[in-house]
């Protein structure tokens, strides 16, 4: 990339909240993504000259949005946590993407640097941004180190366009084994499943009441960011749920919509079906780690009637916090809740009919049985047994699947492999 190009991109993301306020939201999504698809024609052109053992310490770069408040963000801080727990030395290189994420986590503020001091590069980066990253940052970011990628995504199916992204790397890394066969599918190189540890700790709580939601009400919440493709994530079908499972005269529940980067077009879609229901509440503004499990802690339940899911970070950190779920019972959350843990959504797959970039027309995936969902909300609602029983199973089962012991240990294992393969 010329330097001209590496400019534009820098003062494109320094201008980010001033081009939001002039420009829509669609227009910039759609300028993104022709910069994003230009970048992937550059990447396999580049000459990435292969790892050489000792030119550099041994240890880990982790390179990453881990400042950003949202999923992505808070996937990036799981794997720092777990590379710290390994042991072996680890610096953290901030990378800002082009978008409307907001960096308001400071968490791991001390570790960041902008040097790249060892000899693996893991960039916790998805593929659709990585050609963009690897010709924004210079050619010795990438030269004679360990390359791998950590990377999430929601289909059975890799996009096409994305296999150029192979040709930088050594290995792929992902949360769930859903991931790993799809990525398997398009790529000889190395694929392994790195599982999270889910931990959810709540420094400052806050309230309901902090949140202006009713006191008394068994309240369901459904959260979403408008950047993760807003059918995917299917707050209308949670919202549709929720009307059939209760009577819009019923004030003893509630409905709760969590939204980040929240578009005019994204509330009146759910306006346009609330149908007089005045105890469904969305909350727009982005929240902290601390609000976030705050919130998700003082709901009664949580509902995700998700089409594709990458993990469901949400979904795990709601059963770590005693409250029972509700979900999809298809892709990667399925690796870590079944029917004895959770409330699982049966489902039939369909074809996506048109592109919701970066969902390709054409490609399937789960629509969740509405009235199914409908009667689970009922059930957890009117049968407090029950609702026991599955928050005290929920959490027992994530804190012993997505424990820190057993994400540590995998990590830890395959890097000491990577050194002594190198070796041999």
């Amino acid at each position: 990339m010329s330097g001209v190009s590496k400019i534009i991109l820098n003062i494109t993301n320094i201008l980010r909240p001033v081009l939001l306020k002039v420009f829509p939201y669609e227009l910039l999504r759609k300028m993104k993504g022709k910069m994003i698809s230009n970048s992937f024609g550059k990447l396999e052109e580049l000459d990435i000259l292969p790892y050489e053992q000792g030119r550099y310490p041994r240890g880990v770069n982790l390179v990453g949005n881990i400042k950003a408040e949202t999923g992505l963000g808070q996937s990036c801080r799981l794997v720092a946590s777990a590379l710290e727990k390994t042991e072996i030395p680890m610096s953290i290189v901030q990378y800002t993407q082009l978008g409307t994420q907001k960096l308001g986590d400071n968490s791991w503020d001390k570790k960041i640097t902008d040097k790249l001091s060892f000899d693996i590069n893991l960039i916790h980066i998805n593929p659709h941004e990585l050609g963009i990253t690897y010709l924004q940052m210079e050619k010795s970011t990438w030269d004679y180190r360990y390359n791998i990628a950590y990377w999430l995504w929601e289909l059975e199916e890799f996009p096409d366009e994305w296999v150029p992204c192979f040709h930088c790397l050594n290995e792929i890394w992902a949360p769930s084994e859903f991931i790993c066969k799809a990525i398997r599918k398009k790529t000889n190189l190395p694929v392994y499943c790195m599982p999270y540890h889910v931990e959810a700790e709540i420094h400052n709580e806050s309230s309901r009441k902090d949140f202006d939601l009713p006191e008394k009400q068994f309240l369901f919440l459904m959260m979403y960011d408008h950047s993760s493709c807003m059918e995917r994530k299917n707050p209308l079908g949670v919202l549709n749920a929720f009307k059939e499972a209760f009577k819009k005269e019923n004030r003893d529940v509630g409905l709760v919509i969590k939204i980040n980067n929240s578009t005019k077009e994204d509330e009146e879609k759910i306006g346009n079906i609330l149908d007089g229901y005045t105890n469904v509440y969305l909350i727009k503004e982005t929240l902290d780690r601390d609000a976030v499990n705050s919130l998700t802690q003082c709901v009664d339940a949580v509902v995700s009637l998700h089409r594709a899911e990458g993990f469901g970070l949400v979904l795990a950190e709601a059963m770590l916090l005693g409250t029972p779920a509700i979900a999809t019972n298809w892709s990667s959350n399925t690796e870590f809740m079944n029917e004895e843990v959770a409330c699982m959504v049966d489902y039939k797959m369909v074809t996506i009919e048109k592109d919701m970039p970066p969902f390709k027309a054409g490609n399937q995936w789960a629509d969740p049985d509405i009235h199914q969902a409908a009667a689970y909300m009922r059930k957890l609602y009117e049968d407090e047994e029950f609702y026991r029983g599955l928050a005290e199973r929920a959490k027992a089962h994530v804190k012993d699947v997505l424990s820190m012991e057993r994400a540590a240990g995998v990590m830890k294992e395959r890097l000491e492999n990577i050194y002594e393969m190198q070796i041999s």
